[in-house]
């Protein structure tokens, strides 16, 4: 059944135009990314793995392009969040966020992706710092 909706995928954005592809292919990110909880389950800044500082926390992204930072049951901030597939970057910031949600701010270039997983990367003052969120 899988393979069915593969070859419509394909048959669809082989019959449209470039700027419908790049829609269709948005609408898919936001698609994947706004069904179900997130959870931060790698993060490294620099060699320095980070990882349970977000141990409590869970990310819900809707489709007005915001955030919620969910720590253990309550919201514990609200941040936003844009996608491109073009370039395979996805973008978030929470606002006046302190650490940990602080290092989730900026422009992420993703390196692989899943419906279930995104694996993404971000230099920030020469620092190399990875992120993998998982689906729950």
């Amino acid at each position: 059944m899988k393979n069915i909706y593969l070859i419509v995928l394909i048959a669809v954005l082989g019959s449209c135009g470039k700027e419908k592809r790049q829609e269709i292919q948005e609408n898919l990110v936001i698609q994947a990314m706004t069904t179900g909880l997130w959870k931060v389950t790698h993060y490294y800044k620099g060699s320095t793995d980070i990882t349970t500082d977000f141990s409590t926390y869970k990310f819900q992204f809707k489709t007005d392009l915001t955030v919620d930072a969910i720590n253990g049951s309550s919201i514990e901030k609200t941040g936003s969040w844009n996608a491109d597939a073009n370039s395979q970057t996805i973008t978030s910031n929470f606002a006046g966020a302190v650490n940990p949600l602080l290092y989730l701010n900026g422009t992420w270039t993703i390196t692989s992706t899943t419906w279930t997983s995104v694996i993404a990367t971000q230099m920030v003052g020469g620092e190399l710092r990875s992120l993998q969120l998982d689906k729950l």
